[in-house]
């Protein structure tokens, strides 16, 4: 077996996590010793090794894990699978491994990757929020994660459906980098409907994973998923979550590890908004734009955006007449009709080449929004 094949079946012994395998490798000095140590080794190992509070690490059924799983057969098949898939499988040993994770709280030894990691050298942006989002929160997910990334920002999420996915989406059409998390094994997407954006995300971005192929979505996972995301990000943004929400851990590990914390405001009697409007209440940076953002994350940002802004197309006319009435929520047609006074002909032309010159979006058929 390689070195390679040794941490795989280490990494993949059950109910033997991060701070066991740290404390066998601290014990043993490397998995190939690990998986040749005598019983009356292990037996002292589990003998030794306690926690703070004196109960001990190692269990029985721990112990026996690592003495019945020895069967290089199997560890070769199922290593050489994972290759033959285009699975990367990266440990703590290996210079790959992201330095953002090595010193988080109970760090995964091992990582999963389809398509590859983030740029050590490049900025990441979290985007999280409500599964159950509003067409504001879309719109806004993609909206700003797709503006982030066009400037060299890669978005990170966890590829759950809602902000998470229209995050990952708005990346990949501005031409941006995206990583999705997953909180199951790497082999499945998961929800099944992300398929297209799965396949997609790992030609331009990565899907990474702390499980191995085969491991099922239990609920229990995506909580602790949530602190690689954290982790491997510089500042995490939400959009839309409730005052009790799955976001909000995410946030809670990342105040933790120190990173900065962004919230898009939503209406006060929006339930989709309390856990943002709290977040700004409790000091959170309050975001209506990307250059809120970009501020941030690209020094002397703003002074190139205001020469920019300079240079670039101001609507005059009509078409600022249309774009002072839009806003993020879309607005239909009729309405833009009786807002403006403008007859239905005209103001169709004006939509158009605003849509042209990439100022509006229609969301729908028929309902406009503008970019701010």
């Amino acid at each position: 077996m390689t070195d390679k094949e040794y941490f795989y079946w280490l990494s993949n012994l059950y109910n033997i996590g991060p701070k066991k395998i740290d404390m066998l490798l601290q014990y043993f000095g490397s998995a190939e010793d690990i998986f040749h140590a005598s019983i009356e080794a292990l037996t002292e190992l589990k003998a030794i090794c306690r926690t703070d509070s004196g109960v001990r690490l190692f269990s029985d059924e721990d112990m026996d894990g690592i003495i019945n799983n020895r069967n290089r057969d199997v560890v070769h098949h199922r290593f050489t699978k994972l290759i033959e898939h285009g699975i990367q499988f990266i440990t703590k040993e290996d210079c790959e491994y992201p330095e953002k994770l090595r010193h988080i709280y109970t760090a995964p030894y091992a990582l999963y990757v389809k398509g590859r990691l983030p740029d050590p050298e490049t900025k990441c942006l979290a985007v999280v929020g409500a599964r159950e989002c509003s067409t504001y929160g879309r719109e806004m997910a993609e909206y700003l994660a797709g503006a982030v990334a066009k400037e060299g920002i890669a978005i990170i999420s966890g590829l759950a459906r809602g902000i998470d996915s229209y995050a990952h989406h708005g990346a990949l059409v501005a031409g941006g980098k995206t990583y999705g998390i997953m909180g199951c094994g790497i082999d499945i997407c998961y929800p099944k409907e992300n398929i297209n954006l799965y396949m997609e995300m790992q030609k331009e971005g990565g899907i990474i994973s702390e499980y191995a192929p085969g491991i099922k979505p239990l609920a229990g996972n995506f909580p602790l998923r949530n602190r690689i995301i954290s982790a491997l990000s510089d500042g995490i943004l939400v959009i839309e979550a409730r005052e009790k929400s799955g976001s909000l851990i995410t946030v809670d590990m990342g105040l933790e590890q120190g990173k900065d914390i962004y919230a898009v405001p939503g209406r006060v009697t929006d339930c989709l908004s309390g856990g943002c409007n709290n977040l700004i209440k409790m000091g959170a940076k309050l975001i209506t734009s990307p250059k809120d953002i970009l501020e941030e994350f690209i020094p002397g940002y703003m002074q190139e955006a205001k020469r920019t802004e300079k240079e670039g197309h101001i609507p005059e006319g009509n078409q600022k007449l249309i774009y002072s009435c839009l806003s993020i929520e879309p607005k239909h047609i009729e309405e833009i009709a009786i807002l403006t006074k403008l007859p239905m002909d005209t103001l169709m032309e004006q939509l158009l080449l605003l849509e042209l010159g990439g100022m509006v979006k229609q969301s729908t058929k028929n309902y406009y929004m503008r970019f701010f």
